[in-house]
């Protein structure tokens, strides 16, 4: 046996580690919302972005999932679903891609945008890491978990009422 010191290994993408993502709804076409609503997000980094996508929506309550999404990285990458029409050259395909893939770290942001129509626009922070979902929340959760949230939820077509009609939905 040797006395030598194994190097420190790397982390590999595959490793799954959790994050508090925070989620922050900060414009809704184009205007500066005054009194953002956030969610914190129990998210791991082995989570795709599709299932963020999902995730975030689900936490603001959005019931109509059918407008298409994107997310907006800091070097100017996007990550949406391949089968969009407005897939490009150098889109990442959202099913695919992780926050460990695309190198998210402590303190990173990047932005979702839902509806593309309507810009709901979120800023998500990872807010902390090396997180052990079981202090967090009790349990290592195969979903992404909400853990905190604040703030009035806007309905995703402005209706106040069940009987509220809306002409643009």
């Amino acid at each position: 046996m040797s006395s030598a010191r194994k190097p420190a290994a790397k982390r590999h993408p595959s490793v799954r580690r959790w994050l508090i993502l925070r989620v922050v709804l900060i414009r809704q076409s184009g205007e500066t919302l005054p009194e953002p609503a956030g969610r914190d997000l129990l998210v791991s980094t082995a989570h795709t972005f599709s299932q963020i996508a999902a995730a975030i929506d689900r936490a603001f309550a959005r019931w109509d999932v059918s407008h298409t999404h994107e997310f907006h990285l800091p070097d100017d990458r996007r990550v949406v679903a391949a089968d969009d029409d407005g897939f490009e050259d150098g889109d990442l395909d959202e099913a695919v891609e992780t926050p460990a893939r695309v190198d998210v770290r402590l303190g990173g942001s990047f932005e979702y945008v839902f509806d593309l129509g309507a810009g709901w626009e979120h800023e998500c922070t990872v807010l902390r890491d090396q997180v052990d979902p079981r202090e967090e929340a009790g349990i290592v959760p195969t979903e992404i978990l909400p853990v905190f949230g604040w703030g009035a939820i806007p309905d995703q077509y402005g209706r106040a009422t069940p009987d509220s009609d809306d002409s643009s939905g």
